[in-house]
């Protein structure tokens, strides 16, 4: 943000309040984020605002948190409306004071039920037994959560008394509300979690083989992957001319010539090339970490993004965010709107749009 806006903020609006010293730093990390002059503008002077009326509600810096956060959101509501964004920003600020020390963080809330105690374990299991990623976590444990608070409502966990005829009624019940391989990564969480019971002997039958199996039968007779000649009208049809289209072409050739799946793209981290030795390391399911040969062409698609493209910022992420904040990708699903843009540009309209179509 330029220093002449902050100046003459300070000098209208913000005149002996005591955010000034934070406001100047918050506006640091968000340049740092890569956020347009304009937006830490704007965003500035809402947290301006802000400051006012916490000085009218004699409200100090060490007493900042979500409730009056809220509270200052809903006196804006009264008087006109909040714009778009202006929740984010103040959840922003709050992180930032935080990080700084200056806002006490919050206070880790311990649940002690049996349904929290069993999560746990099962959470713990995944993560050291298993060796298996925190995404995978992530998505298994609230499936597992959500069985046990529907099976047994308010009333006292008993996990010996689940019966296989439990399990194929959620399934039923639930499998078509979902998408197909949304339902099927319910099942797979089952079926952990199930076995998961068995072996620490809360259950004394395996009920993992109960779990029905959901299918995919639209799939069954579309291959998955392109042509050759497909595959270079894909990658052909990236705008190299822009950084969004050289970000895209380095990462549909990471995905087509070293059939990479989705999160090992997103997981690849600036220091995994190895340039001298022409080798690339793929951080892939659980803790497994393997070299592979660096393609010349891969080489230098990652080349001219990281020179020409990949903004300065904090993560070491290889592929980054074009637009603020500037982090590494949210996930998969990231690469996969990549994989179906491309296909699009293309004019290929494949049954299943993933990024293993590409490979």
């Amino acid at each position: 943000m330029p220093e002449d806006f902050f100046n003459r903020l300070a000098a209208e609006r913000l005149r002996g309040n005591q955010l000034v010293p934070h406001l100047s730093a918050f506006a640091t990390s968000l340049r740092e984020d890569g956020y347009a002059a304009v937006t830490m503008q704007s965003k500035v002077a809402l947290l301006a605002d802000f400051s006012q009326w916490l000085a009218r509600k004699s409200i100090s810096v060490t007493e900042l948190d979500e409730r009056r956060a809220a509270a200052f959101i809903r006196c804006r509501e009264r008087k006109g409306g909040v714009r778009r964004g202006e929740r984010v920003t103040l959840r922003q600020f709050l992180a930032h004071m935080r990080s700084r020390g200056v806002v006490p963080s919050l206070a880790p809330t311990c649940d002690t039920s049996p349904l929290a105690a069993i999560l746990n374990r099962y959470e713990k299991y995944l993560r050291s037994e298993r060796a298996l990623v925190t995404a995978t976590v992530v998505n298994y444990v609230p499936f597992a959560r959500g069985f046990l608070v529907e099976r047994f409502q308010r009333g006292p966990v008993l996990i010996r008394d689940l019966k296989a005829a439990d399990i194929s009624a959620f399934v039923l019940r639930h499998a078509p509300t979902m998408g197909c391989r949304r339902a099927q990564l319910m099942t797979t969480a089952f079926r952990s979690f199930f076995r998961f019971l068995f072996q620490s002997g809360e259950l004394q039958a395996d009920l993992a083989g109960s779990v029905p199996t959901v299918a995919d039968w639209r799939l069954s007779t579309v291959p998955k992957h392109l042509q050759p000649e497909e595959v270079r009208r894909v990658l052909g049809g990236c705008d190299r001319n822009t950084s969004t289209g050289r970000r895209d072409y380095a990462v549909l050739l990471l995905l087509a010539r070293l059939g990479l799946r989705a999160g090992e793209v997103v997981s690849l981290q600036l220091d995994d090339v190895d340039w001298r030795a022409g080798e690339i390391l793929i951080r892939g399911k659980g803790l497994l970490h393997d070299r592979m040969p660096l393609p010349h062409d891969v080489g230098e698609a990652l080349t001219s993004y990281l020179r020409m493209d990949r903004p300065r910022c904090q993560t070491r992420r290889m592929f980054v965010c074009m637009k603020a904040p500037r982090c590494g990708f949210a996930g998969p699903s990231t690469v996969s709107t990549i994989v179906r843009r491309a296909l699009h540009r293309a004019g290929l309209h494949p049954a299943f749009k993933g990024p293993s179509t590409s490979a």
